[in-house]
């Protein structure tokens, strides 16, 4: 009998401590298959979300924000969702201020299709958004190109140590006033992909993940190389942040959270079209 042919399945995400943490498993070929062969491909964010509108990836990263963008071309998947729960992204600026002086302000963002920047639109409408790469936005707040940053990935542990203050940490003000996580990532699947090819898609991330979470100081050797100079202590601390039994997989709590976020963006004019969130497993 023939064996099945291995179908390529190009798989982007970025190059952060979290996500080769969550890929560990797949990356160094813990965990495989005989229907699919993945290779890696890393960008950031920003990147990944617009090249997910033209549908050039299998399977990607994007942000929840992202979605309703791509919900034509692709489906959300059960494991490998980023979520901040009771934190997120923060706003920082080099003295200390109210959230409500947020208004009217420059703030750097890292892309506009991130969900930071969605929560930051739904928190406070009025400001006037710099769009910065990720990680020059505490530079654009030192020199004054912005009069605060909207921080993503590891800068969200680093950010006092160069003197920034917290302004509002937007996880926290949703699990405040939403009682929900704040689903920040996902990963997605082109739905042109053949249901069974889908199904293994989901399968390789769920225990890539799980295998991580098994075996956690070897995972997090490997995602150190991806840490941008954090010790790891930092690394390990951001990873647990981010990968957690959410991100095995999201549950209810996580596809409940995305729908809210997603129709309070369209109902405030941020988001143009009213998207239903569609997963797979």
């Amino acid at each position: 009998m023939d064996s099945p042919s291995v179908t390529e399945i190009v798989c982007a995400h970025s190059p952060d401590s979290d996500d080769a943490y969550m890929f560990y498993g797949l990356a160094t070929k813990k965990v495989r298959s005989r229907l699919v062969q993945l290779r890696h491909v890393l960008d950031d964010i920003q990147t990944l979300n617009k090249k997910a509108m033209e549908g050039v990836y299998e399977l990607t990263a994007i942000s929840y924000h992202a979605y309703p963008y791509v919900a034509d071309k692709y489906f959300l998947m059960a494991s490998g969702s980023s979520v901040g729960d009771g934190y997120g992204p923060i706003v920082a600026a080099l003295r200390p201020m109210a959230p409500e002086d947020l208004k009217g302000k420059r703030i750097a963002v890292p892309g506009s299709q991130t969900t930071a920047y969605l929560t930051l639109r739904l928190f406070q409408p009025d400001f006037e958004a710099v769009q910065t790469p990720f990680d020059k936005i505490l530079g654009a707040v030192q020199d004054g190109s912005a009069d605060a940053g909207l921080i993503i990935h590891e800068a969200q542990l680093t950010y006092s140590k160069s003197g920034f203050h917290n302004v509002i940490d937007l996880g926290k003000w949703w699990k405040k006033t939403q009682g929900l996580p704040l689903p920040l990532g996902a990963n997605a699947l082109l739905r042109s992909l053949a249901p069974e090819i889908r199904t293994e898609c989901c399968r390789l991330m769920r225990e890539s993940i799980q295998y991580a979470l098994d075996n956690r100081e070897e995972a997090l050797n490997y995602a150190m190389q991806f840490a941008r100079d954090m010790e790891q202590p930092l690394a390990e601390k951001f990873v647990g942040m981010y990968v957690n039994h959410h991100t095995v997989d999201c549950g209810e709590d996580v596809p409940a959270a995305a729908q809210k976020l997603l129709d309070m963006g369209y109902e405030a004019g941020i988001i143009p079209n009213k998207v239903q969130v569609e997963f797979v497993r």
